[in-house]
């Protein structure tokens, strides 16, 4: 199969094989109500509620004092990456600020697979010149130039207002874009000295945060599979694939609003992931 069949097969990258339902411009935060299924209260709600309570105690315990208001906005904190934990944590990063230097093991390669899925789920994907620093540090060199391509077809000006962005990409103004890849677990299932092929189970989000957004931040489960190959001292992607799911049941947790969205995009960085 050639790399283009597979993208296409796959359903694409960074959210690409997701299907949108745009919604009526109400005027009403489409956040703010919604919710993913009504159920009878259980214990989990209970317990919920009183947690809700005691911080909403400890919230009216702190007074009235907004001296500080200004200074906490001087000194709040940028999104970064999480430090990885393991035997092996990778030690330097790539041109496109990705993990780099993996271990010629499985668990080496199953960590540049997950590390690779971050990526190809970033925000970054949908700028045309970040897309290719990210291709050009994950993809094995014989096979960048056929990357490039096969994105450059998927990531079109039709493509980005689907997703609620300009048709350069870029976001709208007063908005919040999201789009990012969390890996839920990695499997190998060929390896050998010089290659392998890993299985990345994802969780995805992908929209528009803010006031009136047609196209709100939803979740999808999805499962990469990369073929790796050991080229120029690292793994680096020769093949990918997509496919839906496995996919949970959804919870009865309450929508967050555009403006919790986007605050939470801002303050919470992503992983880095080593073995």
């Amino acid at each position: 199969m050639s790399l283009g069949d597979e993208h296409e097969a796959s359903g694409g990258y960074g959210g690409t094989g997701q299907t949108r339902t745009r919604l009526p411009d109400t005027g009403a935060d489409p956040y703010g109500t919604a919710r993913r299924r009504s159920s009878s209260r259980s214990l989990v709600t209970v317990v919920g509620v009183v947690v809700l309570l005691i911080a909403a105690i400890a919230f009216a315990n702190r007074g009235d004092d907004d001296s500080s208001s200004s200074d906490d906005a001087a000194t709040k904190p940028e999104a970064t990456a999480t430090a990885p934990s393991g035997q092996r944590p990778v030690q330097s990063k790539s041109a496109a600020g990705i993990p780099s230097g993996f271990a010629k093991d499985q668990e080496g390669a199953e960590s540049a697979a997950a590390n690779y899925a971050v990526a190809l789920g970033s925000a970054e994907m949908f700028s045309k010149p970040k897309r290719d620093t990210i291709l050009q540090s994950i993809i094995a060199p014989s096979r960048v130039a056929d990357f490039e391509s096969t994105l450059d077809r998927a990531y079109t000006p039709e493509f980005n207002k689907n997703v609620g962005l300009n048709e350069d990409g870029s976001t709208p103004r007063g908005y919040t874009f999201v789009s990012r890849t969390s890996p839920i677990g990695t499997k190998v299932t060929e390896a050998s000295q010089e290659s392998a092929t890993v299985e990345v189970w994802c969780s995805g989000l992908l929209g528009l945060a803010g006031e009136n957004s047609t196209t709100p931040v939803t979740n999808s489960w999805f499962t990469i599979t990369m073929k790796l190959e050991w080229t120029g001292g690292d793994w680096k992607i020769v093949a990918h694939s997509q496919k839906d799911g496995p996919a949970p049941v959804p919870g009865d947790d309450r929508a967050s609003s555009a403006e919790e969205m986007a605050k939470a995009v801002e303050e919470y960085g992503g992983f880095s992931y080593a073995r």
